[in-house]
C-alpha cells in the first residue's frame, strides 16, 4: 500500500461498514495539529472525539508509555501494583469529595456499565431514568440509557427499560423517578446531544430528587471530564454523585476507564459482581498519571477557560447570519446553525480544521487543552470563511 488511495481502500473495505469514512489518511501528530500521509496539516478540534486532552505526542505521557512498557505492562487486579495504586491516589485526589473508590476499565461505555450494575446491586431496583439527548455509550446496558432511538431500535427487544425525558427539567425529571428508580444518569453536559450546558442548579436539583426518593445519581463525566475548567464538570456545581463514570481524555489516548464511586456503594459490592481483565493495567494508569500532572504543572485547566472564551467570542463575533447559537464551558464547545453541519464540515476540513458533528445541525468542537491562541483564531477565521463559501 504505497499511495493514499491504497490505505483508503484498504482501511475502508476491510473493515464492516459501522463508520462514515472522511477521505482523510491521517499518519501523525504533534500537539493539537495533525498531518496525512501527503504531508497536510490540520488543526484537530476534535481530539479524536475528546480522547486526546494534552493532543498528540505530548512528552511526558510518551515517556511514561515507554518506560512502564519496558517494566510491566498488564497486570490483573487481583494483584496490586505500584503504578495503579499511584494512579488510583491521584485521581480520588482530584475527584469531588467523597468519591473515595475507583473501579477501572477500558472505556468510557465499559465505565457507564459498572456504574448501572453497581447502582442496581446497591439499590436491589432496576429502573433508569435519563435524559432525551443523553450518549452513554452502545453496550446493551448503556445503550438503554442512551435516547437515541437510531442506537437504540436495532437491539430493542433485549435492552432493559428506561425513561427519557427532557434535559434540564427539574419537573419532568420529579414526575419520571418512582420507587422502582435505581439510576437517574445525566451528563453534566451534553456532548452528541448538542453540548447544551444546563442552569446552574439542575444537577443540584437532580441529586435532591433522585435521592429523595432512595435511587443513585450517576454521572457520566466520559466527555467532560478534564475539559471544562475543572477536574470534573460536576465540580462546578459543587455536587458529589452516587457514582461518577470517565475515560476519554484520561489518558491521552491510551485506552482506560474509570468508575467512582462513594464507600456506601463500595459497601454493598461483593466479589464477582463485576470485572475487567484488562482494566486498571499499569501501561494505561502510568499515561493517566502523566496525563493529570500534565494538566496540573503546565496550568491547563484555567488555559482552557481563557481559550474556550476566546474560541465562542470569535465564533460569535463572525455574526453570520447562518449561525443560530454559541455554547459551552470550558474547551468544548457547540456552534448550532440554520443549515445542516455535513457541508461544515467538509469545508472545515477542505480549509485543514477536523471538527465534529453533534445531530444534525451542531459542530462539536473538543480541542486539546494545549492548542495555541493562533490555532483558534485560525478555527474562527475557516469557519466563517466556511459558511460564505455557502452562500
Amino acid at each position: 500500500m504505497t499511495t493514499t488511495a491504497d490505505i483508503y481502500a484498504a482501511d475502508k473495505t476491510l473493515q464492516p461498514p459501522l463508520y462514515a469514512k472522511r477521505e482523510v489518511v491521517l499518519a501523525r501528530g504533534e500537539g493539537a495539529t495533525l498531518w496525512d500521509v501527503d504531508g497536510r496539516s490540520y488543526v484537530d478540534m476534535m481530539s479524536n472525539y475528546g480522547v486526546n486532552i494534552l493532543g498528540h505526542a505530548h512528552p511526558a505521557v510518551t515517556e511514561a508509555i515507554t518506560q512502564q512498557a519496558g517494566a510491566l505492562i498488564s497486570c490483573h487486579q487481583s494483584f496490586a501494583n505500584d503504578v495503579r495504586a499511584q494512579f488510583l491516589e491521584t485521581l480520588t485526589g482530584i475527584a469531588p469529595e467523597g468519591l473515595s473508590r475507583v473501579f477501572l476499565s477500558n472505556s468510557g461505555t465499559e465505565a457507564i456499565e459498572a456504574a448501572l450494575k453497581f447502582a442496581r446491586v446497591a439499590t436491589g431496583r432496576d429502573g433508569i431514568v435519563a435524559a432525551r439527548g443523553g450518549y452513554h455509550g452502545r453496550t446493551i446496558g448503556a445503550l438503554a440509557a442512551t435516547a437515541e432511538k437510531k442506537y437504540r431500535e436495532p437491539f430493542a427487544s433485549i435492552l432493559s427499560a428506561a425513561t427519557h425525558v427532557p434535559f434540564n427539567d427539574l419537573d419532568a425529571l420529579e414526575a419520571a423517578i418512582d420507587s422502582t428508580t435505581a439510576i437517574v444518569i445525566l451528563e453534566p453536559i451534553q456532548g452528541e446531544g448538542g453540548i447544551v450546558v444546563p442552569d446552574a442548579d439542575y444537577l443540584a436539583g437532580a441529586q435532591f430528587l433522585a435521592r429523595s426518593a432512595g435511587a443513585l445519581l450517576v454521572l457520566d463525566e466520559v466527555q467532560t471530564a478534564l475539559r471544562t475548567g475543572a477536574f470534573f464538570a460536576c465540580q462546578h456545581s459543587g455536587i458529589t454523585p452516587d457514582l461518577l463514570a470517565t475515560a476519554k481524555g484520561l489518558a491521552n489516548g491510551v485506552p482506560i476507564g474509570a468508575t467512582l464511586m462513594t464507600e456506601e456503594i463500595a459497601a454493598a459490592l461483593g466479589g464477582g459482581v463485576h470485572g475487567s481483565t484488562f482494566g486498571g493495567n499499569p501501561l494505561a494508569c502510568a499515561a493517566g498519571l502523566a496525563t493529570i500532572e500534565a494538566i496540573r504543572t503546565e496550568g491547563l485547566l484555567e488555559r482552557s477557560v481563557t481559550l474556550g472564551d476566546r474560541l465562542r467570542d470569535g465564533i460569535a463575533a463572525l455574526n453570520h447570519p447562518k449561525i443560530r447559537a454559541v455554547r459551552g464551558q470550558g474547551l468544548m464547545s457547540g456552534v448550532e446553525f440554520r443549515v445542516r453541519v455535513t457541508p461544515v464540515l467538509k469545508g472545515l476540513q477542505d480549509r485543514g480544521v477536523l471538527a465534529l458533528p453533534a445531530g444534525s445541525l451542531v459542530i462539536r468542537l473538543l480541542p486539546p487543552l494545549v492548542i495555541t491562541e493562533e490555532q483558534v483564531d485560525q478555527t474562527v477565521a475557516a469557519i466563517g470563511e466556511t459558511l460564505d463559501a455557502l452562500g
